[in-house]
């Protein structure tokens, strides 16, 4: 049995909301249209950025601005009240460092079967309570060009964002957003794309290299694994993969084309979302 299954299972026994599971023990090893135009199929290598960016220049491009985020869906933003999710997410949180004190993790990508998942929703919110920790600077990256939701949820601007760094029309540090949280940094999507995705995965990975350094963790909200070819090649490119699987509602073989999709060397656990009130 694969450790997804295991962990799929192990779901239908434990089932408070936004319950992590398979996170403690994991093997790792150490032409697209825009805007009614299509970016040329260029060499991905061809305008790579620095090699290495400092933080002080990355902190006097990037002044922070004020955001409205949606206090229903963006728990650590506003009056600090404490729910139930939030202490999952700090679970989640303590989780990952553990992985992390064993192996290489830094980029995160977080996807599910299918959209409607709730994973913007984790990848948002697992970045905010890592930026809690103090010292600890995280960047979230909006990576899902065709259906971007992070920054309506984050109250702030879709562009410039991922695509116009795709399209060569900015820098690195030009798509970077800060809000009034101290330590979370945000790109943002772009404008709406689709198509080409080996392109879009080799731009990232430029972006996640030349940018690496300057953050403990980067967290990719990617799209859904079963509708297009997207999470399984951005999946190549990241340290780790998180799937989010909605309570109640997502099929079991669902979730397991979209597991067969994404590299078994990567995925490090699966977030158990949407568990009704009182369960």
């Amino acid at each position: 049995m694969s450790r997804s299954y295991d962990a799929l299972k192990k779901v239908e026994r434990e089932n408070p909301p936004y319950k992590v599971v398979g996170i403690e023990e994991v093997e790792m090893p150490s032409a697209m249209p825009v805007d009614g135009r299509k970016i040329p199929v260029a060499d991905p290598a061809a305008s790579p950025g620095p090699d290495s960016i400092a933080l002080d220049t990355l902190l006097e491009r990037c002044s922070p601005n004020t955001w409205t985020p949606n206090a229903k869906t963006m728990l650590f933003f506003g009056s600090g009240e404490e729910v139930r999710a939030t202490e999952e997410f700090r679970t989640l949180r303590s989780r990952l460092q553990q992985v992390r004190d064993k192996h290489s993790l830094r980029r995160i990508l977080v996807t599910s079967a299918v959209p409607k998942e709730g994973r913007s929703f984790v990848a948002a919110n697992l970045a905010q309570v890592l930026a809690l920790e103090p010292g600890c600077r995280v960047l979230l990256v909006d990576a899902d060009l065709r259906n971007p939701s992070l920054h309506s949820s984050l109250g702030t601007s879709a562009t410039p964002g991922f695509s116009e760094y795709v399209l060569g029309e900015t820098d690195e540090l030009g798509i970077i957003q800060r809000g009034t949280m101290a330590n979370f940094f945000f790109i943002a999507s772009g404008r709406p794309a689709s198509g080409r995705p080996e392109l879009v995965s080799s731009r990232l990975k430029v972006l996640l290299d030349c940018l690496e350094p300057l953050f403990d963790w980067i967290i990719i909200d990617a799209p859904a694994a079963l509708p297009t070819s997207d999470s399984g090649l951005m999946a190549n490119v990241c340290d780790g993969i998180l799937m989010v699987v909605r309570s109640n509602s997502t099929p079991f073989d669902l979730v397991r084309k979209a597991r067969q999709k994404l590299p078994d060397d990567r995925l490090i656990g699966v977030v158990l979302n949407e568990i009704p009130a009182g369960v």
